[in-house]
């Protein structure tokens, strides 16, 4: 093991004794996690809030909870400050972003410092900053493991996201268009529409003043859409499947809960259900994520995919009410915290 500095045996964490939507974070002295091989210890500088992170917070994913006293958020931005000795593609002093923690077994990044696996992180893009990148993690894993390794976009295809300045859905939009496809993104407000088209979106629509039908017949001329991109689930996975065109293909983040498939035979639709935390989760692929992020950290630095951060900044300190935004509606992009030592 190499040490950049002296790390103490203490630290300090935001930790959450019990679930619930009224669970209360509080400071708390842990001790710093202990070095294991294969992992790394990461100085946190910042971290952001995913859906992912909430739900397990309100107790609707209890059963992905870390131990407790909880130490949640999965997303990390930071420093290495030591490596084990079989650690070859990271190393002391390397700023680093991933999706890393913050789940059944594993403590999150809402402390001082946090113990990960090296191959869930790689080297954060150099044209961000560490607060920055940490917008990137989880988001753009999602989507690239949905458009770039589910299925594939070819040129001129015609593809649909909802939620066009959500986490998946903005990064969603460039990659599509960097793919050559023809982007449909769907939104609530105009503000988002404008945003919409900026990363790359050939039509923007307000679905709550044009129904998905219609949209879809004047923007396909009633073909339907080549690639739909779901990142809500429930009925908007009905509106997915309707708005396909026949033999298309419908990607999305949340399938649990119980459909109707016949849409989906009658048209001989393809559905690509991604979990994103399944290596985090099961240990399985791991390396795959580490080289995922390598890609997504040389599309920043190339100038073709960047980070939509929401305005509102908040530290750790002010953890619940970085929640509290991130479940209004009203952000636009992700919500981020930074350690509150301003290291980010």
């Amino acid at each position: 093991m190499t040490l950049a500095r002296a790390v103490p045996d203490r630290m300090t964490a935001w930790v959450l004794s019990a679930l619930g939507s009224d669970g209360v974070f509080e400071r708390a002295e842990l001790p710093v996690p202990a070095l294991q091989p294969g992992h790394v210890i990461v100085r946190v500088a910042a971290t952001s809030v995913n859906p992912a992170d909430m739900k397990i917070r309100d107790g609707r994913s209890a059963a992905l909870a870390p131990p407790t006293p909880m130490v949640l958020q999965m997303d990390v931005a930071g420093t290495v400050v030591a490596a084990a000795d079989d650690v070859r593609a990271l190393a002391v002093g390397d700023e680093v972003f991933g999706c890393a923690g913050g789940v059944r077994g594993t403590a999150g990044a809402l402390a001082d410092y946090m113990l990960a696996d090296a191959r869930l992180l790689a080297r954060k893009p150099a044209s961000l900053s560490l607060r920055e990148s940490a917008s990137l993690p989880l988001v753009a894993l999602t989507a690239w493991e949905g458009l770039r390794w589910k299925t594939r976009i070819e040129p001129g295809q015609r593809v649909w996201v909802h939620g066009a300045t959500g986490g998946v859905g903005h990064i969603a939009i460039q990659l599509a268009a960097r793919d050559g496809a023809e982007v449909t993104a769907t939104a609530s407000t105009a503000k988002k529409l404008r945003i919409a088209r900026e990363l790359g979106a050939t039509h923007a629509v307000n679905y709550r003043e044009e129904p998905t039908a219609d949209f879809t017949h004047r923007l396909t001329g009633g073909a339907g859409f080549d690639v739909v991109v779901d990142t809500v689930g429930g009925e908007m996975l009905v509106h997915a499947l309707s708005a396909a065109r026949p033999n298309g293909r419908v990607v999305s983040t949340v399938t649990r809960g119980t459909f109707d498939l016949g849409p989906m035979m009658s048209k001989a639709l393809s559905l690509h259900s991604v979990l994103m935390l399944l290596p985090l989760l099961s240990g399985e692929g791991r390396e795959r994520h580490a080289a995922m992020l390598v890609e997504i950290a040389a599309a920043v630095d190339d100038g073709w995919l960047r980070p939509l951060i929401d305005e509102a900044a908040f530290t750790f300190d002010d953890v619940t009410a970085a929640y509290r935004r991130a479940a209004s509606g009203d952000q636009v992009g992700k919500v981020v915290m930074s350690h509150p030592d301003g290291a980010g």
